[in-house]
């Protein structure tokens, strides 16, 4: 009873933790995507002349950086709807996977400001000049020079929050998205036994994550070799 992989491992049960492992999947590449956007805009806030957008931009990535993501999770999924039935008098519900997204999205724009900052400190001065030189807006520049490079430079470290988004995901089964954690524990509950199903989670995590880390290496390899 306390551990019965041979009654868990059944192939409806991998396969509804293969689901799960798939959901966990999806919000991470999600939410990376809409926090490199997010990345982008706090770190172009971050770096302008005017004190307004560099205030927002700080005000953001220390208040997001400086609070756990379980608590963001928690605050859009209880506060929000709660200051909303306050004001309008009407109950707002919010998908789970919805909220799971959009809080892991901010999560990462906050990491991602600071990821592409660096990798815009990073590219060579001489660029800037010379895109001047020929005459390009600092949008341009910015657009068609700047964030290239850059991205090239943060790749390991996009790479590494990929990852970690991935593992993040299981923090919204405390609002009862069913990804891979809580598809697990579903499991535990149903068989009495919590080794088992928790042994076959660990194994789709690290499938994922050895082979997204694989992939980024490789990728790494490629740029690389075009520099």
């Amino acid at each position: 009873m306390f551990f019965a992989l041979d009654k868990v491992f059944t192939m409806e049960n991998v396969l509804y933790l293969g689901k799960g492992a798939l959901i966990s999947l999806g919000m991470a590449i999600l939410s990376l995507l809409i926090g490199l956007v997010l990345g982008v805009l706090g770190a172009s806030a971050k770096r302008s002349r005017f004190f307004i957008l560099r205030a927002i931009g700080n005000f953001y990535v220390e208040i997001i950086r400086g609070t756990p993501m379980l608590l963001q999770i928690l605050m859009l999924f209880s506060v929000v709807p709660s200051i909303y039935t306050a004001i309008t008098g009407n109950v707002l519900r919010i998908n789970v996977y919805l909220i799971g997204i959009i809080a892991m999205s901010i999560n990462s724009g906050a990491y991602s400001t600071e990821l592409i900052r660096s990798g815009i400190n990073g590219v060579d001065k001489g660029q800037w000049e010379a895109c001047e030189t020929l005459g390009l807006s600092s949008w341009q520049t910015m657009k068609l020079v700047i964030l290239p490079q850059a991205f090239k430079l943060i790749v390991p470290p996009v790479i590494s929050e990929f990852i970690t988004l991935i593992k993040d995901s299981s923090l919204t089964s405390c609002i009862g998205a069913i990804e891979l954690l809580k598809a697990s524990q579903v499991l535990g509950a149903r068989y009495y036994d919590a080794m088992s199903p928790y042994t076959l989670a660990a194994i789709f995590y690290l499938i994922m994550t050895i082979s997204i880390s694989y992939i980024g290496k490789h990728v790494e390899k490629r740029l690389a070799a075009s520099d």
